[in-house]
């Protein structure tokens, strides 16, 4: 049995249709010829665009020349009511400046010191759980409300049932459902003073979130000044000056960064971890050997980590099948000859780990579910040129580390204690909201063990 995947579109359709698939769900848009493709070239009456997936030219665009390909303008509006001027949308020396503020926040020792909260919220998930024995689970509602736990409580040092905390996590919910992944300025040429096509749910929706956030970033600025404030990823980032300039920054700026924080370490990590625990039920003896592998180690110590190995390929695996970014756009800055072709400055450069990670060319049964992949020559090979779930280069996911860590740690915490099973006709199908999720929702049965 085969993981489920989106059925392609047929390789021909109208332009009128495309569009229409393409605001419905970005994968099912997508023809099968895609995934054998190096390089594929999309038409539209007001630019063009290609899909790379030679390994290449990704390295070329992502990590030889990243300047010369800026992160695109057209993905951004879909975005902009709700990020601002996040790290996650901004280019040039904007970007680098707020990379070398936040960037320390993540190195080294901070990661073991974010720990215990990680813990903390994985033990809060483990032990809601406990009344819904027997149950249906939809685990994407499950998965989200573990992941914002962990942001909030590694960022500001509050659970989720904080106030303010569970609000955001409530308004965001809806924001994610609401709003596309693209809106029509991702199509049409549109000058920066003509408004930007979002419903007026989805604006009052950002402005309510955050207000929230602002909220809380007030709150702890207050306590810098006196010196009450604890010790925790806000406060590094709020506190971290800007080597070349000497400046932090301000309310404003840090209000968009945990905007994105809030977006890239709770809505990827919650869409991963939902299709990691999907596929453990669809594949019950894997299930059992991650149980096994973490039931004699006490996961809370920060050492045991490196001894999930099974845990950690599992998930890298389901990264593979399901990485929760599906595309990536960039803008060539300047002529550029791919391939033997032409592409023109302007023209939008996309790059889709969904394809790639299941490049026939490229992997061995890319299909398949296959956690022992990453020790086959093939697997370490595609490992370094065609696995991107966190991007590549110098714009690759900054919590990448945390990820890697929150993951197998929750779902080690989780296998520990439950089973879950898969439920007859309910089969869940992928599409692209903001991050990979299923059509309707992707539901369990809880068992205890």
């Amino acid at each position: 049995m085969r993981p489920p995947k989106p059925v392609a579109r047929p390789d021909k359709v109208s332009l009128r249709r495309y569009l229409r698939l393409f605001r419905q769900d970005l994968l099912s848009a997508q023809p099968q010829r895609l995934y054998r493709a190096w390089m594929a070239e999309f038409r539209t009456p007001f630019f063009r665009s290609y899909l790379i997936n030679q390994p290449d030219l990704i390295r070329t665009v992502l990590k030889e020349r990243p300047d010369a390909f800026p992160k695109s303008g057209r993905i951004s509006e879909g975005l902009r009511p709700l990020l601002g001027q996040s790290v996650f949308l901004t280019n040039g020396a904007v970007w680098k400046r707020q990379r070398r503020i936040i960037d320390p926040a993540f190195e080294g020792g901070r990661l073991r010191d974010t720990f215990p909260a990680m813990v903390d919220a994985a033990q809060a998930c483990v032990d809601r759980l406990g009344a819904r024995v027997g149950q249906e689970l939809e685990c994407e509602e499950v998965t989200s409300h573990a992941a914002a736990d962990v942001i909030f409580r590694t960022l500001f040092s509050v659970p989720i049932e904080h106030e303010v905390a569970a609000q955001v996590f409530d308004k965001f919910r809806a924001y994610q459902r609401e709003q596309p992944l693209l809106n029509l300025a991702a199509f049409v040429p549109v000058p920066n003073w003509v408004p930007r096509f979002h419903s007026r749910k989805t604006r009052q929706t950002a402005r309510q979130i955050r207000r929230l956030i602002g909220r809380l970033t007030a709150e702890r600025a207050a306590a810098i000044k006196t010196g009450t404030a604890p010790d925790d990823l806000a406060t590094k980032i709020m506190t971290t000056p800007d080597p070349e300039t000497g400046e932090c920054f301000d309310t404003q700026e840090m209000v968009d960064q945990v905007a994105i924080f809030f977006l890239a370490g709770h809505e990827t990590s919650a869409s991963a971890l939902a299709w990691t625990l999907y596929l453990m039920a669809l594949y019950p003896d894997w299930q059992e050997k991650l149980a096994e592998e973490a039931r004699p180690l006490d996961v809370s110590d920060f050492s045991s980590m490196p001894r999930l190995k099974l845990s950690r390929d599992v998930f890298r695996e389901a990264l593979r099948l399901y990485p929760p970014v599906p595309m990536m756009v960039r803008e060539a800055t300047c002529p550029e000859r791919f391939r033997d072709r032409n592409v023109s400055q302007g023209s939008q450069i996309v790059v889709s780990p969904w394809h790639l990670h299941r490049h026939e060319r490229l992997w061995d049964n890319p299909d398949d579910f296959d956690p022992t992949r990453w020790s086959t020559e093939n697997g370490k090979k595609c490992q370094r040129e065609a696995y991107i779930p966190f991007s590549a280069g110098p714009r690759v996911c900054t919590g990448a580390g945390f990820a890697m860590v929150e993951g197998p740690l929750i779902l080690s915490m989780l296998l520990c204690r439950y089973r879950f099973e898969t439920i007859e006709g309910k089969t869940p199908v992928p599409v692209a909201h903001l991050t990979v999720r299923s059509k309707d929702g992707i539901w369990l049965r809880l068992v205890e063990r």
